[in-house]
C-alpha cells in the first residue's frame, strides 16, 4: 500500500505541534518551511486536521495551529484517515464477476477471497496505526534521535512558535 505524502507531513507537523509550549501556536508557513514543502500544499493537510479535530486553527496575526488535544490522545490512525479518507486502502470491484469467465450471480454466493484477505489487511494495519500515538513518536525521537537533530528541532519550535494570550489576560 502507498500512502500520500501528505501523510508523512501530517504526522511530522503534528509531532512539532506536539512540542509547542502551552496555548501557543505555530504558522503553517513555519511548517512548510521546516520540512522543506510547498506551504499551499501543507495548507490543504493542515485543513484536513483542522476538521477532523486533530489540530486547532487560531485566526489573527499571531494565529497559527496548535493540537486540538494532547498528542496522547491522537494516534497515528486518526492522522492516516483525516488525510487518505476512510474508505479501505482496497476496494473490490468484484472483477472475477465480469469478462468472457463470469457465471451467474448464483456462482459467486461466497465472498471473494482476496477482498477478504484485503480486508483483514486492512485491519491489522490500522490497529497497529491506531496503538501508536503522536505523544509516543516524540518520546521515542527524544529518547533515540541525533542529539543535533533535537536541538535544531526544538530551536526552530522555539523561534517559530506564537505564544497566544489566554483569555484572562488579554487587555480590552
Amino acid at each position: 500500500m502507498k500512502m500520500g505524502e501528505g501523510v508523512e507531513a501530517a504526522i511530522h507537523c503534528a509531532a512539532m505541534l506536539a512540542g509547542v509550549d502551552g496555548n501557543s501556536t505555530m504558522s503553517g508557513a513555519a511548517m512548510a518551511e521546516a520540512f522543506g514543502l510547498s506551504p499551499s500544499y501543507l495548507l490543504k493537510h493542515l485543513n484536513q486536521l483542522t476538521t477532523a479535530r486533530i489540530l486547532e486553527s487560531v485566526p489573527g496575526p499571531a494565529g497559527g495551529y496548535r493540537l486540538a488535544r494532547p498528542g496522547e490522545r491522537i494516534t497515528l490512525l486518526d492522522i492516516v484517515l483525516a488525510v487518505e479518507g476512510r474508505e479501505p486502502a482496497f476496494r473490490c470491484g468484484e472483477i472475477r464477476q465480469r469478462g468472457p469467465v463470469r457465471l451467474d450471480a448464483s456462482a459467486y454466493v461466497k465472498p471473494c477471497g482476496i477482498n477478504a484477505a484485503m480486508l483483514k489487511a486492512e485491519r491489522a494495519y490500522r490497529a497497529a496505526l491506531a496503538e501508536v500515538k503522536v505523544s509516543d513518536i516524540v518520546a521515542n525521537y527524544a529518547a533515540e534521535g541525533d542529539p543535533r537533530s533535537i536541538a535544531a528541532s526544538c530551536a526552530f519550535v522555539e523561534r517559530h512558535q506564537r505564544p497566544q494570550k489566554s483569555a484572562s489576560t488579554k487587555q480590552i
